[in-house]
């Protein structure tokens, strides 16, 4: 993809001026498979948000589209800012593979979790043996 940064940006929007989370997410996004970037970028259902403690109940969602299918909005915890670099990546990479996967299988991952985790790792995030 050309100029990935400046096409993935957009995507940050919500985490502006939240740095060194903004930036983990920058990372994450740049380094996913380019059919996978365009997937989030021209989908308007698909956003990605830092959990807001102070209003936590409120999380808007894109309504299902016409064929049923609903939102792909993930939501980060800001604490994936202080916690060490390679579990922050992981966690990212795991929930933009829900994202990815809409929630679903993927090879020969039937439950949702395991085939996040594969994805995440076959794009390079193996999940860490601790989080600090």
């Amino acid at each position: 993809m050309s100029d990935d940064s400046v096409l993935l940006d957009p995507l940050l929007d919500a985490f502006a001026a939240m740095d060194p989370l903004r930036a983990r997410v920058r990372t994450v996004l740049l380094s996913l498979p380019q059919e996978v970037q365009l997937d989030f970028i021209e989908d308007p259902r698909f956003c990605i948000r830092p959990l807001n403690r102070l209003n936590a109940t409120e999380t808007l969602l894109a309504l299902p589209a016409p064929d049923g299918t609903g939102s792909r909005c993930v939501v980060l915890k800001k604490r994936l800012a202080s916690c060490s670099e390679a579990f922050a990546f992981y966690i990212i990479a795991h929930e933009l593979a829900h994202a990815f996967l809409r929630n679903g299988s993927w090879q020969q991952f039937s439950d949702p979790e395991d085939a996040a985790d594969a994805l995440a790792a076959s794009w390079g995030f193996q999940k860490p043996a601790s989080w600090f």
